[in-house]
């Protein structure tokens, strides 16, 4: 078992990374923010440890844990979509950044500094360029559709 500095550590990252993460969710005014995204980390990072080291020489399975924290946070980032029409659904994207802050957790949980900062890295260039990409898309769209109609008016 790794003594408390170093699970300390692990903790901490796992907060820091999920908290960084929230916080871009937050700065877009999404539901889930760095409260949100800190905690997820913290508590998968914290399962992760408790699989590894809490239940060992018991007999259990400890990849058990694991799965369970994937489909525990399923149902959590379920409550964060919402069905606006058949046309408009909102809340996918902080639904699958929290998914992704629970993997960084535990990956940290393991102690798999280098991975889990990786994939922070990594979540938020997807969150910020492609958000910003599908922006300028939505908005180009925009603007040729009205062109088009105010040619044909």
């Amino acid at each position: 078992m790794p003594d408390i500095i170093e699970i300390l550590t692990r903790l901490l990252a796992a907060a820091i990374f999920g908290g960084v993460l929230g916080l871009e969710r937050e700065y877009y005014g999404k539901s889930a923010g760095v409260r949100t995204y800190a905690l997820v980390g913290i508590g998968s990072a914290l399962f992760t440890l408790l699989s590894q080291f809490g239940f060992s020489g018991s007999g259990s399975d400890p990849t058990r844990i694991a799965s369970q924290i994937v489909v525990g946070i399923g149902f959590l980032g379920a409550g964060l979509i919402i069905h606006r029409d058949v046309a408009h659904v909102e809340g996918l994207t902080t639904a699958a950044g929290l998914w992704v802050v629970a993997s960084i957790g535990m990956a940290f949980g393991v102690g798999w500094y280098a991975v889990g900062i990786l994939a922070a890295c990594i979540t938020l260039i997807v969150l910020n360029v492609f958000g910003r990409v599908r922006y300028r898309m939505e908005h180009h769209e925009v603007a040729s559709k009205s062109s088009k109609s105010s040619k044909s008016n």
